[in-house]
């Protein structure tokens, strides 16, 4: 691996798989993340004398080159940060540069072009006095060593990556019902607007919401309005999701080859623009979002996340900051349910969609920390009890006061006696009408005001 032959072992639940050359490290990486990165750099901390793997850290490779220096120095402090919270500092990091080409470039003109990134990585590294004993550049299907001097195992113009399921990591990760999700790219893209034609049919659902949600949720308006704003949008919300419960079809003769793509087809059909609005508008408020991250386990937290994702690629221009609701919910569905990667995948989405947003950063952090999502699922399932215990006990209240009203009717219907209401007091010097009039004047009208801004403005969200 390098002039150490330094060695490093990854678990696969429990099963401990010795790494001995930097090809065998190079194959281990999507087993390690859960996907293929693709413009990547990736840390990943080792531990003991054999060099067990632990924390990692990901991050996209920055454009310009201006940027590599603050990058290596966050991720170096990062890395080693988190592993001392959680057991010890790292004895040792290996890094990973994964890019392909770009058009006219070759794999070793990449290989080239990141050295001075690696470089820095490994100076960046030893500053904490961690050593760095590999990093690897994967680009186009093949692996560069930046540390290894042996040309037989790390040839100047790269090795070839093993085919797919062949390598020892591979078997052992089968063996263990583990599983690779595809790309970086392709998680994305399942988040993202497809940029069908139907785009435009949901951009102008989006614009009409926008025009009459967002008044009633902003922060200064009043709270009957925004209530009735959640309780619309809960229910709306509870009638798509039991039509998730139902298993995802793949569409058309050749679904079984199309795979993810065919599944998300189905599911975006069983969504109409206008609900997807809807919905979409109404999660700007932060109680109905934290209401809706109860569905966060089993079948239920299964089909939430589908529907998340489906809300998520709704999110056209200019609404694309919206999105960052959907994508933290999905996040913590995917967190919830054991699935990390896509979790990761959609909690970074919405961190690009809307930096500042507060659920997004702290479900990101605590997942990245390795954190147990179990304390926030206990803490959901007691404010679902406590709010259900309560309209359990205000259900009788409720029953008899209809009970009430409706003799009331009854006797109103069919002739008996009203009682006359006295014009006396304050309200009958001010001239206010018979009980029931609709008041005259400006608060009689709804409040006035140009429309609502939609290209995702600050003020259309409610303490995110």
């Amino acid at each position: 691996m390098n002039a150490n032959h330094h060695e490093t072992s990854a678990s696969t639940h429990g099963r401990q798989i010795t790494l001995r050359s930097p090809a065998e490290l190079a194959d281990a990486l999507p087993f390690v993340l859960g996907f293929h990165p693709t413009d990547s750099v990736v840390l990943v901390a080792l531990h003991g004398a054999n060099g067990r793997f632990g924390g990692r850290i990901r991050v996209g490779i920055p454009r310009a080159p201006g940027e590599w220096d603050s990058t290596a120095d966050h991720l170096a402090e990062c890395l080693v940060e988190t592993s001392a919270r959680h057991s010890s500092p790292p004895d040792g990091i290996v890094g990973f540069l994964c890019q392909d080409p770009r058009p006219g470039e070759t794999a070793g003109q990449v290989y080239e072009r990141l050295r001075p990134f690696a470089q820095r990585l490994r100076t960046a590294c030893g500053a904490l006095d961690i050593p760095v004993y590999e990093v690897l550049c994967i680009s186009d299907g093949r692996h560069f060593s930046y540390c290894c001097p042996d040309e037989r195992c790390c040839p100047p113009d790269g090795t070839p990556l093993a085919l797919s399921g062949t390598s020892v990591m591979a078997a052992a990760a089968a063996y263990a019902g583990i599983q690779v999700r595809g790309s970086l790219r392709d998680l994305e893209a399942g988040f993202k607007p497809t940029g069908a034609p139907g785009e435009a049919v949901q951009r102008s659902a989006l614009d009409a919401a926008a025009a009459e949600i967002v008044p009633r949720v902003v922060e200064g308006t009043e709270e009957q309005g925004r209530a009735r704003v959640r309780e619309t949008t809960l229910a709306l919300a509870g009638r798509l999701l039991r039509r998730f419960a139902e298993p995802p079809r793949r569409t058309g003769a050749d679904g079984a080859r199309r795979g993810q793509a065919a599944i998300d087809a189905d599911d975006d059909a069983r969504v109409e623009p206008v609900e997807a609005a809807a919905v979409i508008l109404g999660l700007q408020d932060r109680l109905t979002r934290d209401r809706l991250a109860e569905w966060m386990e089993g079948s239920e937290g299964a089909a939430a996340l589908r529907l998340w994702r489906v809300l998520a690629r709704r999110c056209v221009a200019p609404y694309q900051e919206y999105a960052a609701a959907p994508l933290s919910l999905a996040g913590w569905a995917a967190w919830s349910t054991g699935d990390e990667p896509t979790a990761r995948v959609a909690l970074n989405l919405a961190l690009q969609a809307d930096p500042e947003y507060v659920f997004a950063r702290l479900l990101h952090q605590a997942c990245n920390e390795g954190l147990d999502p179990e304390a926030l699922r206990s803490c959901l399932r007691g404010e679902r009890e406590n709010r259900e215990a309560a309209e359990r006990a205000t259900a009788p209240h409720t029953r008899r006061t209809r009970t009430r009203t409706r003799n009331r009717t009854r006797v109103a219907r069919h002739g008996g006696p009203r009682p006359a209401l006295p014009r006396t007091g304050p309200a009958a010097r001010l001239g206010r009408g018979a009980p029931g009039a609709r008041p005259a004047g400006r608060a009689s009208t709804r409040p006035g005001g140009s429309a609502p801004r939609h290209a995702g403005g600050r003020g259309t969200r409610s303490g995110r």
